[in-house]
C-alpha cells in the first residue's frame, strides 16, 4: 500500500460499517511493517484509531488490529501507544482477551503484544526513565482485575496451536527475563519452603521479594511440567527458539540462587535453618557415647534445654557454624536441602537416628552430602556457562538436533537431587566409606549422574532416570570410572601417561615372571610320552632353588607326594639350553579347558586326537660335545607333556622368562595385562576426577634463573 493511501485507510478505519473496518484493518496488517509507511501512519494519527479499534471491536476485525499493532512494535515503533493517561486501559483489555476469548487468532495477537510490552523494559533506553510503564509492572494493574490472566497463559502451553502455544511461552520468558535483569535483586524461580511449612523468599530487597512471589505463583500453576512435557513431544520443532530460551532462562535462575549467599542476617534464612534443625527431631537421638536419650531437658529445671554440642554435625555439617558451608553451593543449596527435609522428613528423621548409631568417623555427612549433589547436577547441566545476555536469541543455532540441544531434566532438578543424594547415601553404606573417602564417593555421583542423566535421551521419563539410578550396579560404576578417567587422563597427560602405563607393565610383567618361576620351582606332573587316555609313566620336573637347573626324574605311578630334588636324577643346565619350542596355543580363543587333568591329550571337535608337548632344545656338535660352532645343531633334551592347558601356559612361559625371553601364552599376557590393569586403577582411584583436568600449577617445571647469583651458595637439607 502507498503512503499516499493512508488518509483514505484511515478514514475506512473509522467507518461505521464494520465490513469497511474489517477491510481496511486487514490491509493495513500487511504494510504497517515497512518503517516509512509505519512512520506516516503514526504521524497521521493513525495510533489513536488502532487504539479505539483493540479496545471496541470485536472477531476478525479485532484480530487484525492486533496482528498491525504486534508488527509495528516488531519495527520498533508505536510505543507511544502504550503511554500517557489511557494506556492502563489498553493492557486491561489485551490481558482481558487473553483470559475471556476463546478465538486463536485473537489470542495470539494478544499474547504478541504483551510479549513486546513487557520485553521493552530490557531493550529500550527511554523504557527505564519511565517505571511502570513496561515490564511486568504495566501489568500489574490489569493481572489484578484478572487474577486467572497466568492460569490462562500456562493453560496455552497445552494448545494444538503451536503458534499461540510458542507465543504463550514467550510471554512467560519475558516476564522471567524482566524479573531477572531487575535491579539489584537477588531474584528465584521458586521459592523454597522450609521444613515446618513457612514460605521463604530470595533474601534480597522487598522487590526481590515481590518477583520471587510471582514466579512461583506460575510454577505452581503448573509450568515446569507444562514446558517437561513440551520438551519431550514431538512438536519440539515449532517451539524449538522459545523452548531454548525457556531452559536458558531455568539455567540463569539456578545460577542467581548460588549466587546468594547463606545469611543468618536475613530472618528467612534463619527460618530455614532452624526449620531443619526442627524436622530433625533434634530431642530424639543418640548421645555420643551410643545410648539413646529421648530429651535434652535439665533435671530440676522445667523447659530448660542443654545445648546439644552436636547439633549441626548431627545433620552432616563439618562444623557448628552451618551458614558458612553453603558458601559454595549458595541458596542453590539451602533451598535443595530443606526441599529434600520437606518432602522425605520421615525418611529423614530415619537415617539420622541410624547414622546416630555408628562411630562419628563412619557417619555419612547428610548436608555435605546433599550440597555436593546439588553441586554435581550444576556441574553437569553447565549452568554457569550461560549469560542472561546469552538468552535473548538463538537465530545462529541449528535446532535440528532436538537430543543435543534440550535438556527436559534439567526442569526435574528437585527429582534428581533427591535420586542423586540416596544414591550417595546407598553407595556411602555398600562401600563402607568413612569421612575421609567423602570425596570418592561423590566422584562415583559424578560419574553415575554423566552414565544415567547425561546419556539419558530426551524422551525419556525422569522416572525411569530415578529408577535406573537406585538400580546402578556399583562395579558397573567402578568400571565406568576407570574408563573415564583413562581416558581423561590420556587426553590430558598424554606421554606422560603413557610412560606410566608402560612402568605398570614392566612391573607386572616381573610379577608374573616370578609367579611362572614359583610354579617350577614347586614342581610339576607331566606324562612321559604321548599316549592313549589308559596309559601309564609319570615324570616329574622341577627347577632346583638357585634357578640354574632344571631336574626331572620318570615314575611308573604318580605318587602321593611330589619327590624332592634327590629323588630327581636327571637334570638340564639352563645355560645350554638354545631354545624352547610347544605347541600350545597363544591365541586368546583357545579353550583352555581342552586338555584333561587326567591325559596329556583331548579328542578334538572332529574327532582326532591333539597333544600338547614343550620340548626343550641344546646345541651340539658332530662329536656329540655342546657348543655353537659352525658344525653345531640343535638337539631335542627335555620334553615334556603338560596334563593342562594352565600348566602348559605356566612351564612354557616360565621357562622362556628364565631365559630371558618375552611370554608368549594368551594366559600369561591376559594376566599381565590384569596386574597392569589393577596397578593403573589403584593409582587412579588415588586421584581426584578434577584433576584429571589440571595442568601443572604454574611455574613447574622451569629452571630458575641465575641471575644476580654469584659462588655463596649452599644447600638446605
Amino acid at each position: 500500500m502507498d503512503q499516499a493511501d493512508i488518509p483514505a485507510l484511515l478514514a475506512r478505519m473509522s467507518s461505521d460499517e464494520d465490513a469497511a473496518r474489517k477491510m481496511a484493518v486487514f490491509k493495513l496488517q500487511s504494510s504497517i511493517n515497512d518503517p516509512s509507511f509505519a512512520d506516516v501512519f503514526i504521524s497521521s494519527g493513525g495510533l489513536v484509531i488502532l487504539r479505539r479499534l483493540i479496545m471496541g471491536s470485536g472477531g476478525n476485525t479485532l484480530a487484525y488490529s492486533l496482528q498491525s499493532l504486534t508488527r509495528l512494535l516488531e519495527v520498533d515503533m508505536g510505543w507511544d501507544i502504550f503511554e500517557g493517561p489511557t494506556a492502563t486501559d489498553l493492557v486491561e483489555r489485551i490481558v482481558e482477551l487473553i483470559v475471556t476469548n476463546p478465538l486463536v487468532n485473537i489470542l495470539r495477537g494478544a499474547m504478541s503484544i504483551l510479549v513486546a510490552l513487557v520485553s521493552h523494559s530490557q531493550s529500550s533506553i527511554e523504557s527505564k526513565l519511565t517505571p511502570g510503564t513496561f515490564g511486568f509492572r504495566a501489568l500489574k494493574p490489569a493481572v489484578a482485575v484478572y487474577p486467572q490472566f497466568f492460569e490462562h497463559v500456562i493453560q496455552q502451553l497445552q494448545s494444538a496451536d503451536h503458534a499461540l502455544c510458542a507465543n504463550a511461552l514467550m510471554l512467560i520468558n519475558a516476564l522471567m527475563r524482566d524479573a531477572l535483569s531487575s535491579d539489584g535483586t537477588a531474584l528465584v524461580a521458586r521459592s523454597p519452603v522450609s521444613p515446618g511449612g513457612s514460605t521463604n523468599g530470595s533474601g534480597g530487597s522487598a522487590n526481590g521479594e515481590e518477583w520471587a512471589k510471582l514466579i512461583k505463583q506460575i510454577q505452581d500453576l503448573g509450568l515446569i511440567k507444562a514446558v517437561y512435557n513440551l520438551m519431550q513431544s514431538s512438536a519440539l520443532q515449532d517451539l524449538a527458539h522459545p523452548m531454548l530460551e525457556f531452559q536458558s532462562l531455568t539455567k540463569v535462575l539456578l545460577r542467581k540462587w548460588r549466587e546468594v549467599g547463606v545469611d543468618l542476617e536475613r530472618p528467612e534464612h534463619r527460618r530455614a535453618l532452624k526449620g531443619l534443625n526442627l524436622a530433625s527431631n533434634p530431642d530424639r537421638g543418640v548421645t555420643t557415647n551410643g545410648q539413646a536419650k529421648e530429651d535434652s531437658a535439665e533435671p530440676g529445671r522445667k523447659g530448660s534445654r542443654r545445648h546439644n554440642p552436636e547439633k549441626w554435625r548431627r545433620l552432616g555439617f563439618e562444623t557448628e557454624s552451618p551458614a558458612q558451608e553453603f558458601e559454595t553451593a549458595g541458596y542453590l543449596g539451602m533451598i535443595d536441602l530443606t526441599d529434600y527435609v520437606r518432602k522425605h522428613e520421615e525418611a529423614f528423621q530415619r537415617m539420622l537416628l541410624e547414622q546416630s548409631t555408628k562411630p562419628m568417623n563412619e557417619r555419612c555427612p547428610f548436608a555435605r552430602a546433599s550440597l555436593a549433589v546439588t553441586m554435581i547436577l550444576y556441574d553437569h547441566f553447565e549452568v554457569d556457562k550461560v549469560d542472561l545476555e546469552d538468552t535473548k536469541g538463538y537465530q545462529g543455532v541449528d535446532m535440528t538436533d532436538h537430543d543435543m540441544l534440550f535438556r527436559p531434566l534439567l526442569l526435574q532438578w528437585s527429582r534428581l537431587h533427591t535420586a542423586g543424594l540416596h544414591s550417595f547415601l546407598r553407595m556411602w553404606k555398600a562401600t563402607g566409606a568413612e569421612q575421609s573417602d567423602f570425596e570418592k564417593v561423590a566422584e562415583l555421583v559424578r560419574i553415575l549422574v554423566e552414565q544415567v542423566v547425561g546419556q539419558a535421551p530426551r524422551t525419556k521419563d525422569v522416572l525411569e532416570v530415578e529408577d535406573e539410578m537406585h538400580e546402578f550396579d556399583i562395579g558397573r560404576l567402578r568400571e565406568a570410572q576407570m574408563e573415564f578417567l583413562q581416558m581423561s587422563f590420556e587426553d590430558t597427560w598424554g606421554q606422560h601417561f603413557q610412560q606410566v602405563r608402560e612402568e605398570l607393565r614392566q612391573e607386572a610383567l616381573q610379577f608374573v615372571k616370578e609367579q611362572r618361576v614359583r610354579c617350577l620351582l614347586e614342581g610339576s606332573w607331566f606324562s612321559t610320552k604321548q599316549r592313549s587316555m589308559d596309559a601309564a609313566g609319570w615324570r616329574f620336573a622341577k627347577l632346583s632353588h638357585n634357578r640354574r637347573y632344571l631336574h626331572y626324574a620318570d615314575f611308573g605311578e604318580r605318587g602321593a607326594n611330589d619327590p624332592g630334588l634327590d629323588m630327581l636324577k636327571d637334570k638340564v643346565d639352563l645355560s645350554t639350553i638354545s631354545s624352547v619350542v610347544s605347541n600350545v596355543s597363544t591365541n586368546s580363543g583357545e579353550d583352555p579347558g581342552a586338555l584333561g587333568e587326567s591325559g596329556g591329550s583331548s579328542v578334538a571337535a572332529q574327532g582326532q586326537k591333539t597333544t600338547t608337548k614343550i620340548t626343550i632344545y641344546s646345541f651340539t656338535n658332530a662329536d656329540g660335545g655342546g657348543g655353537k660352532g659352525a658344525d653345531a645343531h640343535e638337539v631335542a633334551i627335555l620334553t615334556l607333556w603338560p596334563v593342562s592347558h594352565s600348566l602348559a601356559s605356566e612351564w612354557l612361559d616360565g621357562l622362556l622368562m628364565l631365559l630371558n625371553q618375552a611370554p608368549i601364552t594368551a594366559e600369561t599376557n591376559k594376566l599381565i595385562k590384569l596386574v597392569a590393569d589393577y596397578g593403573l586403577k589403584i593409582r587412579l582411584l588415588n586421584v581426584r576426577m578434577d584433576s584429571a583436568f589440571e595442568l601443572p600449577p604454574p611455574g613447574a617445571g622451569v629452571v630458575p634463573s641465575r641471575e644476580g647469583l654469584d659462588d655463596d651458595y649452599f644447600f638446605e637439607v
